[in-house]
């Protein structure tokens, strides 16, 4: 029934055949999603009840060589090294599921593009990266916190902006070339259009580029970065190769649509807000010895380990925060919808979308409410009813 059901909504969409091909691959992702998430807890409520946590930190200088043991007794020190040991655990564990994934549903379904070796290659590559970044931010992170006095939710805040400002910074330029080739879009007919619809709305355009993103994955995207009067676009190889050139200029009046209508600003400004509430509810909680004693650590209480126990009391708030962002994304999704039919490119944007979710197999079929909970972006459907009415609506 239900099944019959899906494709009455997507009739004269997809073929019968795609569609049970994309319902399948979403079966597979459901029910790898749920596994994980029983691992997942599990994993976390045996670390809880088993004290593993206090009982890392207090063994870590006991097993730690003894060049190393002796820079311990300095807690700043003492916190990289504990949250780096937990934060390579925690990717040994992860790596089976993150094999699997790869390998078995993403290669069932035809999308996985990547090696053996090429996705070990990007673990280490991951590993070094976190090895070379997260010792200065734990320690900045722990020295705030052993520091500050009234105004700590305002020094961690000013302290992330800092960082988040950073990454931005140095990931399009410095991190993704170590994981993806990116070349120049070479000059022809969809370079130009591009350009010209870039001119049209005064982008900044300063560079344009195509990932290789089919050394990974069949999947496609475009995405856009940069501040201020230096923006780039970046596209990849995959959508490229599978929609027009018309498309794919649909594809990014879209995008350009976020830009125009401030919608990265907004979002930015929605996560430092959020951010920001959240070094406050655990400024009020920090020095509360029950937040410690009720995780095992009685016979210290370092300050980092404070931070670490906040994210298990508030992760239910997480959940609210997590829907609610999803309610204003997709909002912004429509809008830019409705943005790329005002530069005329709807029905363009309507056979990328439809292209795109040919090539993705993404579930046609989801509950409303389901969707809404779990899906930044509408489903196709939803999104080709809002084109066709703001069709209407502009012709």
């Amino acid at each position: 029934m239900q099944a019959r059901l899906g494709c009455c909504r997507t009739a004269g969409l997809f073929s019968k055949d795609l569609y049970l091909q994309s319902q399948a691959y979403s079966i597979d992702k459901w029910w790898f999603g749920l596994y994980h998430g029983i691992y997942s807890l599990a994993e976390t409520l045996a670390v809880l009840w088993f004290g593993v946590l206090p009982w890392a930190w207090q063994q870590l200088p006991k097993v730690a060589p003894a060049a190393v043991a002796k820079f311990l007794d300095n807690e700043i020190l003492h916190t990289i090294a504990f949250v780096l040991v937990i934060s390579l655990v925690g990717t040994i564990t992860q790596l089976p599921w993150s094999l699997y994934s790869t390998f078995v549903i993403e290669e069932r379904h035809g999308f996985n593009k990547q090696t053996l070796g090429l996705f070990i290659m990007d673990t280490l590559k991951s590993l070094l990266l976190g090895l070379v970044f997260m010792p200065p931010l734990i320690g900045g992170f722990t020295w705030i916190l052993q520091r500050a006095g009234p105004w700590v939710p305002i020094q961690l805040w000013a302290f992330f902006l800092v960082v988040a400002l950073f990454f931005m910074t140095i990931y399009p330029v410095v991190i993704a070339p170590l994981f993806n080739k990116f070349e120049t879009l070479p000059e022809g007919t969809l370079r130009t259009k591009i350009e010209e619809l870039a001119g049209s709305l005064k982008f900044p355009l300063k560079k344009l580029y195509s990932m290789d993103g089919s050394q990974r994955s069949a999947h496609s995207n475009a995405y856009m970065y940069g501040f201020f009067n230096n923006k780039r676009i970046v596209l990849y190889d995959t959508l490229i190769k599978e929609c027009s050139d018309e498309q794919v200029v649909a594809v990014l009046a879209h995008e350009l649509g976020h830009w125009k209508l401030r919608h990265t600003p907004i979002n930015f400004v929605m996560g430092q807000f959020i951010m920001l509430t959240n070094f406050l509810l655990f400024a009020a909680m920090r020095n509360a010895p029950a937040l410690y004693e009720s995780f095992g650590f009685r016979d210290s209480r370092p300050a980092f380990i404070a931070f670490l126990l906040f994210q298990y009391v508030v992760s239910p708030m997480d959940e609210v925060i997590s829907f609610l962002t999803n309610l204003v994304s997709r909002c912004f999704e429509y809008q830019a919808d409705a943005f790329a039919v005002q530069q005329g490119k709807g029905q363009h944007l309507k056979e990328a979308l439809l292209k795109l979710e040919e090539q993705n197999k993404t579930s046609m079929n989801v509950d409303v409410l389901y969707s809404a909970y779990h899906h930044s972006h509408p489903q196709i459907t939803e999104r080709l009813r809002a084109i066709d009415a703001a069709l209407k609506k502009d012709s």
